[in-house]
């Protein structure tokens, strides 16, 4: 049996889910994103009394490794492979987009499991730049994950051949873009409760990361403007 503790603070809503076999016992979000580093500690605090349970009784620690925002990526890191430390824990990590097109799916599952159907999780980047990638119906990548700048001929070899279901605060630039029938626009909302049934199924197999060497998946490079 496993009881693992799943940290979300990748994007601008963060949550925590503590989650026995994959199923959430408690979920906590909060939707402040310039808060997720003071409100992460207390809310694991929260989230075990709530769940009538200990940190010495958790098996692993699971963390979205992004892409996402970079201080919530280190925020949710830290947090996780600080109490892998102290407790002597596997930890587990998961892709941001991955998680989100768990949630998609999740959504749509009496209407899309047809194998020409792919799932398109899309974060905003800024500008119209968007980290994203390509999912099937199992969750498998298509398009690995990547920062692509959209235009009107983004996606077209893909929808091409099958539909595609965009969601994500990215996908408002897409939809300005494309208008294909085949293209399918979604407001998902995706928490640490998609990212404990992944989490889960990582654990069952012993699937851990080093947590030495464990580090957030940016994808591009942080860019600040220099001070002259």
């Amino acid at each position: 049996m496993s009881l693992i503790l799943n940290i979300d603070t990748s994007s601008e809503n963060a949550s925590i889910c503590v989650a026995r076999d994959g199923a959430g016992i408690v979920l906590l979000e909060n939707a402040d994103q310039k808060d997720h580093a003071a409100w992460i500690h207390p809310a694991i605090a929260k989230s075990m009394k709530q769940a009538n349970c200990t940190l010495n009784d958790l098996k692993a620690i699971a963390v979205t490794a992004g892409p996402g925002s970079y201080t919530g990526l280190r925020v949710g890191m830290s947090t996780a492979k600080g109490l892998c430390y102290a407790l002597n824990i596997p930890l587990v990590t998961e892709n941001t987009l991955r998680v989100m097109a768990l949630a998609t799916k999740q959504t749509f599952n009496d209407l899309y499991q047809q194998k020409d159907t792919l799932f398109c999780p899309m974060l905003d980047a800024r500008r119209m730049e968007v980290f994203t990638a390509l999912f099937n119906t199992d969750l498998e990548e298509v398009m690995p994950s990547s920062a692509i700048v959209l235009d009107e001929d983004s996606f077209l070899d893909h929808l091409a051949k099958c539909k595609i279901i965009f969601s994500g605060n990215g996908s408002k630039k897409m939809q300005q873009l494309v208008k294909d029938p085949r293209a399918i626009f979604a407001q998902i909302h995706h928490s640490a409760e998609q990212l404990s049934f992944l989490s889960n199924k990582k654990f069952v197999i012993q699937q851990f990361d080093d947590i030495a060497y464990a580090e957030p998946l940016y994808l591009k490079e942080f860019y600040t403007v220099s001070k002259k």
